[in-house]
């Protein structure tokens, strides 16, 4: 069993490292303060080419794994970019898998070069005010006319919508309870048209730089071409991304915690009270170490799911535990890090209030903590189902 990062993965960071080397604290300072996407930041790693790391070659991705895309993300995210910089990827990585999987050749064709290459951008149309994290209750309704669906509904918390051209959308194609209730979902990948979608920024506790909406869609054209796979099949689509997005977000919560780690254990060593500096104090020691070992066995619990995906293998209850852990890791290394900074913790300038209220994201989304464990209780312990 080898845990060391192979000669190619290495070279995945120090190459990504560089690139967000060029976007130091005071550029996540002001996207954070000023909001607007960080489209220079978004340009420099599509010119690189990672944009498309887990997309095939035959479309102009680099063809590797989601341990691949996780320790890209972990590196963004842990050179203080944070999730402002990891979510201003996050959709090309993993939104459009979906399209990677099920999609028809003439598709990829479309719709992967584009992504790929940073000339357009995407956003995932799942999430509804009523039904929030039950997907099968969805209400947006996609009516078939001819060779063509007319959308509507709502969607919320539509991560970059505000600068998207395309939507990755879910939407029911037939009534619920017209059969098994996993079908009746269609997912498409079309125009964000938005002389029939009207999009609603809202403001929120952290990452300005990346913006979050609710969408109203009324009579959005969709050509058949744009339906991925079979009618009615689309949830199962949409499950397939599931995973690698879990092993995403729990890369990005471990690297925003190994940012605030370095910041706090610099301040400590630096920060002088009583003629010593407070470092030397176990008080101050012993809560960075913690954090630093929550931040080590989160590591390795996404890097085996994400081994296991890749490998093909069933990683549904390994991705959901380190969504779960890494999530309350990078919470709780991004709390110790504000309150070994004492009072200067709380001001901008030490950018780790910053990485505290953003690290709540991986603690909400994409799916809550009580969720995960009741998945791990049934799926795992082979307990009663709860909901």
């Amino acid at each position: 069993m080898n845990f060391e990062l192979s000669d190619d993965q290495s070279a995945i960071a120090r190459a990504v490292g560089d690139i967000c080397a060029r976007f130091g604290d005071d550029y996540w300072l002001r996207k954070d303060r000023e909001g607007g996407f960080p489209e220079d930041f978004y340009r420099a790693i599509a010119e690189a080419g990672w944009l498309g790391i887990a997309m095939p070659t035959e479309y102009g991705g680099a063809g590797l794994g989601i341990a691949e895309a996780a320790l890209m993300m972990e590196t963004i995210s842990a050179s203080g970019a944070g999730f402002s910089g990891a979510s201003a990827v996050h959709m090309n990585v993993f939104g459009l898998h979906p399209v990677v999987v099920f999609a028809s050749d003439e598709q990829k064709r479309r719709w992967l070069p584009p992504i790929i290459q940073g000339e357009t951008k995407a956003c995932f149309g799942v999430t509804e005010p009523d039904a929030g994290l039950n997907t099968l209750k969805l209400k947006t309704t996609a009516t078939r006319h001819g060779d063509h669906y007319v959308v509507k509904g709502q969607k919320i918390w539509i991560s970059t919508a505000q600068v998207a051209q395309k939507i990755l959308l879910l939407a029911r194609t037939a009534p619920v309870g017209s059969g098994k209730p996993s079908h009746g979902l269609s997912l498409f990948y079309t125009d964000l048209d938005r002389s029939k979608v009207e999009i609603r920024e809202i403001e929120k506790h952290g990452r300005k730089a990346v913006d979050s909406n609710q969408l109203f869609i009324d009579g959005l054209i969709v050509p058949e071409a744009d339906r991925i796979g079979e009618e009615g099949r689309g949830f199962e689509y949409i499950l397939h991304g599931m995973n690698p997005e879990r092993v995403l977000i729990s890369a990005e919560a471990i690297g925003l915690g190994r940012a605030a780690l370095a910041k706090a254990a610099a301040y400590a060593g630096q920060r002088m009270v009583f003629d010593r500096p407070i470092g030397q104090n176990q008080g101050i020691q012993h809560p960075l170490a913690e954090r630093w070992v929550d931040l080590e066995a989160g590591t390795l619990l996404y890097q085996r799911a994400a081994w296991l995906y890749d490998q093909h293998k069933p990683c549904g209850a390994e991705a959901n535990a380190a969504k779960f852990f890494c999530a309350e890791a990078g919470y709780r290394a991004c709390e110790t890090a504000v309150l070994t900074h004492g009072g200067m913790g709380y001001a901008k300038e030490y950018h780790v209030e910053r990485y505290l209220r953003e690290a709540m994201l991986p603690r909400i989304a994409p799916v809550t903590p009580q969720l995960i464990l009741s998945f791990i209780a049934e799926r795992v312990l082979h307990l009663p189902k709860s909901y």
